[in-house]
């Protein structure tokens, strides 16, 4: 370890306007996703395979996105990439409240899922660099808080807006947010890393390894099946609540698992520094299982809350543990690309997740369903073994304990 590194600190200005610029990118999609298939049927009169459409069509234009963005991420530079994107972010934000038809909206849909796609991979692939190595689980659990945040903010004043000042409101509050992450992103300053002369040669190679990195695909295998387990909560929480009779508690859901992610990320990354990643993974998977099955079984209010405590632990606590583990495989100059893989195959998750479990809960019901994905999460945990575990999941900390002690 040099001794730039030894005596880097955590919570520097630069990581701390990193993660305010992934929490207003975060919020944007939030805001929108909420209400967008809403959106569609109530402007445009479209058929609900339409209007869940014009919401998905959004992370397909992510997942797009992150292929390149993570293969030129230092080729264009971390900070160039990352202001191009937001300043599309924010013209294609601009742009739902003249959009005038459903083909203009799937179009400007997918655009703006395309810079938030390169926009996160940018500021997620680059914040690995200001995070001291000793303290790289921790730090990524805090910079994971942005995200968890705007999910529980972004839902709730989307439906508010919405409901109350209208869907011209809530296109122009997201518009300031994306405007809100370029403005900081413009005082963020990330670490660059220039190609070396073998990669400029084969810069325009695409082959599978430059759009998935053979280290990070294992994890990021995991946290497909994690995503897919946890779109279920996702997309149908509010609709399984209110078959219950429990909208008010529906209604909290998020806040309540929102906190207990806050809360667990103040120790799951300390002890992931400081132990293994199977001294982490494992007991996390575990909770998100229980909390799925808790879940599954709630007749109550106490029910439905202590799975959103349980569920936020555990597939809180996976996200930032699992994307440590993906970038610390991965050599410096695929960092880039092992961030893309994380993510395209937790988003590839999370967006093919609703789709089959549409099909799937008129044969379950919701309990059912709920049910399914605990033992999907507990399936999980033995692909983690498989992939992961069982090889290098026990190996030492990054660092040894005396480096790297500067506090933050």
């Amino acid at each position: 370890m040099t001794g730039t590194e030894g005596q880097r600190k955590l919570w520097s200005g630069s990581f701390i306007l990193a993660i305010l610029t992934q929490f207003f990118i975060a919020t944007v999609f939030y805001l929108l996703v909420t209400t967008m298939a809403l959106y569609a049927v109530e402007q445009f009169s479209a058929a609900e395979s339409a209007a869940g459409l014009a919401s998905s069509i959004f992370v397909l234009g992510a997942l797009a996105a992150r292929i390149f963005a993570g293969k030129y991420l230092d080729f264009i530079g971390r900070r160039k990439l990352l202001l191009i994107s937001l300043v599309a972010y924010v013209i294609a934000g601009a742009l739902y409240i003249p959009a005038d038809s459903l083909g203009l909206l799937m179009g400007i849909r997918l655009v703006h899922g395309m810079a938030f796609g390169a926009a996160s991979t940018a500021v997620s692939a680059s914040v690995v660099g200001l995070i001291p190595l000793r303290r790289r689980a921790e730090g990524m659990g805090y910079f994971g808080i942005s995200a968890t945040l705007a999910a529980a903010i972004g839902p709730f004043l989307a439906l508010l807006l919405a409901d109350t000042v209208g869907y011209t409101a809530l296109f122009a509050v997201s518009t300031g947010a994306s405007a809100a992450a370029l403005v900081l992103a413009l005082l963020l300053r990330l670490p660059e890393r220039v190609p070396s002369e073998r990669e400029q040669q084969e810069k325009w190679r695409m082959r599978l390894t430059d759009v998935l990195d053979p280290a990070a695909l294992p994890i990021a295998l995991v946290m497909f099946l994690a995503g897919v387990a946890y779109s279920s909560v996702m997309s149908f929480l509010s609709t399984y609540a209110t078959s219950l009779d429990l909208v008010a508690a529906g209604s909290i859901f998020f806040l309540v698992y929102a906190a207990a992610v806050l809360i667990s990320r103040l120790f799951i990354g300390r002890i992931h520094d400081r132990r293994t990643d199977n001294t982490v993974v494992y007991p996390i998977l575990a909770v998100f299982a229980v909390g799925l099955l808790v879940l599954g079984l709630a007749q109550d209010t106490w029910a439905l809350l202590a799975a959103a405590v349980l569920i936020g632990i555990g597939f809180g606590g996976l996200m930032p543990s699992g994307q440590t583990i993906a970038v610390t495989n991965a050599p410096e100059h695929r960092i880039g690309i092992a961030t893309s893989t994380f993510f395209l195959m937790l988003d590839a998750g999370c967006g093919l997740g609703p789709l089959l479990l549409g099909l799937l809960i008129p044969l379950t019901g919701y309990h059912g369903m709920y049910l399914l994905m605990a033992g999907l999460a507990v399936v999980t945990m033995g692909l983690y073994f498989l992939l992961h575990g069982r090889h290098r999941g026990r190996r030492s900390r990054l660092v040894a304990p005396d480096q790297d002690t500067a506090p933050a």
